[in-house]
């Protein structure tokens, strides 16, 4: 039994070199694994009529984002970079959202923070969503205990049903788990996590 219809959607969360390559600047170790499931879950997303959208870290070479600027992150995802790109085997089949253009934390594909004010702005992800009448969403993609978290968090918050596919999120881990935490974060706030 398929769980797509034209009603739901596949949000397909930063599959980016930076992210998924090995040889990314910000690896989620076994990401580059994800990829196949991935496409598995595109192509039957699209077979049975469903939405698939895709988000993108595509940050300037200067944001508060970055350690080197003050923040906690090495650089990553710098706009038009080979660090930006989708992985080469990640299988892009639909309109694509960009986060932290302005230097905000892209962390959510719904939503951007400025890192100084914390003021948070739309990225244009839940109009797509409104527009295509979507009530459920279906989260894969990188890395589980933040951006994954956060974009699962937001649509659960927005009224949508969100549920992660576990074999298609890996975490980053900065913390020995991390990840396991954010399972329970996303649990906790309704999101099914199967």
């Amino acid at each position: 039994m398929t769980r797509y219809d034209p009603e739901t959607a596949l949000i397909v969360v930063d599959c980016q070199n930076d992210f998924a390559d090995p040889g990314g600047s910000l690896f989620v170790a076994g990401g580059e694994d994800a990829i196949a499931f991935i496409n598995s879950e595109t192509a039957d997303a699209i077979e049975s009529g469903s939405f698939v959208v895709y988000t993108q870290d595509w940050h300037p070479e200067s944001t508060p984002h970055f350690a080197k600027d003050g923040g906690i992150w090495p650089t990553h995802c710098v706009a038009g970079t080979w660090g930006a790109e989708f992985h080469p085997d990640l299988d892009v089949v639909g309109p694509v959202v960009r986060k932290g253009t302005g230097g905000e934390d892209g962390y959510s594909g719904f939503t951007v923070r400025d890192p100084e004010t914390g003021m948070e702005t739309p990225t244009g992800l839940a109009a797509l969503l409104e527009e295509h009448a979507i009530k459920r969403v279906f989260v894969v993609g990188l890395a589980t205990d933040y951006c994954v978290k956060a974009t699962a968090v937001d649509a659960a918050h927005s009224g949508l049903v969100p549920t992660v596919l576990a074999d298609g999120i890996r975490a980053v881990n900065l913390a020995p788990g991390d990840g396991a935490r954010a399972v329970a974060e996303m649990v906790a706030v309704g999101v099914h996590v199967v």
